[in-house]
Parts: C-alpha cells; sequence; structure tokens
C-alpha cells in the first residue's frame, strides 16, 4: 500500500448512535429552522427599512381656495325709545315710532311679516323726588331681497324726517348661507392648488408627485371681501370671501 493513500476511518458505533437519536436530531432541526428564520428576518427587516425610507420621501403643502360671493340674508336689528316724566306719554311717542317704521319699510316694498318685533322693556330713574320712565322697542327685519334690504340702509336716515331716533348697535347684518353648495368644488380646488405646489417642488428636486398620504382640510371662512368691510352705520357687509386651505402630505416618487 502506497504512503500517500488515506484510509477514512468509520466512526465509532456509539457515536453513530447518538447522531441518530431522536433528541439529536430535534437540535439539528431547530437549529436549522432558527437559521432559516434569521435569514428570512434579515430579509424582511431590511426589505422593511428600504420601504420605510421611501415612506420618508414626502412632501407637505397648503392648497388655498378663494371665491367671492354675494350674501343671500339680510337682518337688521331696529332698537328705538322714547323717555317721559309720564309714562303714557313715552308709550305713545314708541306707538307712533313703530307705525313711521313700519310705513318706511312698507314703501320700500316689504311684506308685511317681514318686520317683526324681538322685544320691548320699561325702565325708570328717579332723580330728585321726579321719575323718568324709558321704553324701548326692537324691531327684527329678515330678508333674501338683499338689493332692497341695502337700499333700506342707505335711505335710514329718512327716519328721522319722520320723527324716529334710532339707537346705538341697530345695523344690518349680511350672512351668506350657501356654503354647502360650494364646499366640495372649493375642496377640489384647493387640493389641485396643494397639488401644483407639490409638483413644483418635485420637478425643482427631480422626482415626481405620487399618491396622497395624508390630507386635512381647514376651516371655512367667510370675511368681507378686501375693501369692502361696509360704512357708518353698517355692521358688515354683503360682498364676501369665502376661504379654505387644506394641508396635503404627498408621497413623492
Amino acid at each position: 500500500m502506497s504512503e500517500d493513500t488515506q484510509v477514512e476511518t468509520p466512526l465509532p458505533i456509539g457515536d453513530r448512535k447518538t447522531l441518530l437519536e431522536p433528541v439529536t436530531l430535534r437540535w439539528f432541526g431547530t437549529a436549522g429552522i432558527a437559521a432559516i428564520g434569521l435569514v428570512l428576518g434579515g430579509y424582511l427587516l431590511g426589505d422593511g427599512l428600504l420601504r420605510a425610507k421611501d415612506a420618508d420621501r414626502a412632501v407637505t403643502v397648503r392648497g388655498l381656495a378663494e371665491r367671492d360671493v354675494v350674501a343671500d340674508l339680510a337682518t337688521w336689528t331696529i332698537s328705538y325709545s322714547a323717555s317721559s316724566t309720564n309714562l303714557a306719554d313715552a308709550q305713545g311717542k314708541v306707538r307712533r315710532d313703530t307705525d313711521a317704521i313700519e310705513g318706511f319699510f312698507k314703501d320700500l316694498g316689504f311684506p308685511d311679516d317681514a318686520l317683526q318685533p324681538t322685544g320691548a322693556n320699561v325702565s325708570s330713574f328717579t332723580d330728585q323726588g321726579s321719575t323718568t320712565y324709558t321704553v324701548r322697542q326692537r324691531l327684527s327685519l329678515r330678508t333674501e331681497d338683499v338689493e332692497r334690504a341695502q337700499r333700506a340702509v342707505a335711505q335710514q336716515f329718512d327716519l328721522v324726517g319722520r320723527g324716529v331716533f334710532l339707537e346705538e348697535g341697530s345695523a344690518m347684518s349680511y350672512s351668506f348661507t350657501g356654503l354647502n353648495a360650494i364646499k366640495p368644488e372649493m375642496v377640489a380646488e384647493a387640493t389641485r392648488d396643494a397639488r401644483a405646489s407639490a409638483e413644483q417642488f418635485a420637478e425643482d428636486s427631480g422626482a415626481s408627485v405620487g399618491t396622497i398620504k395624508e390630507a386635512t382640510q381647514g376651516y371655512f371662512t367667510i370675511e368681507a371681501r378686501d375693501g369692502e368691510s361696509g360704512g357708518w352705520g353698517v355692521s358688515d357687509s354683503p360682498y364676501k370671501k369665502v376661504r379654505v386651505v387644506t394641508t396635503i402630505n404627498f408621497l413623492i416618487d
């Protein structure tokens, strides 16, 4: 036999029996499963990190939508009073003023039910034994005829000629009640405005805009248009500006 010839030495019978024992086989099986789990876990972890990194590629922008509208409801609270040391005289003056105010609105073409009483009270003040009574009356005009209401405000000094003196706080208020009808269009417009800003940002970065990751709709605000906040004796303007701002987070591809 040559000196280079190698002879394999078989395992002792006792060692072979140990390898084939159930406990040993379970140990090798468990170790194999653990190794496979580590490999898969590492792969999933790496893939998750890559996906998390991609998710971080996002931009948050704001979109604005504005719309000019005209009020569709006008309300005017009219307060007036009369004072006298004789209660009956004060009451009589208030009744005459009420008739004059009703005639004023009738002449302007308002229906009778457009003007409604909203309250009245009587107060007294005594000074050096003399008591003065003050009778106060409040009427409220409510109409959807905004143009006619504007004419009434413009001619309110005609009431002075009829002997009626309006108290401070007697002012017209204009409201826009059609917000729900224009909300969907304005939200869509604000979203388009936000996407345009995101696309500009992405273009400058050499990327493209993906889907929306998160969006928040701001509050709708209704204010007087710029420079149209009303004049003396008018608490509000019929010319409104509706505004909404949305905040949107876009994914960047």
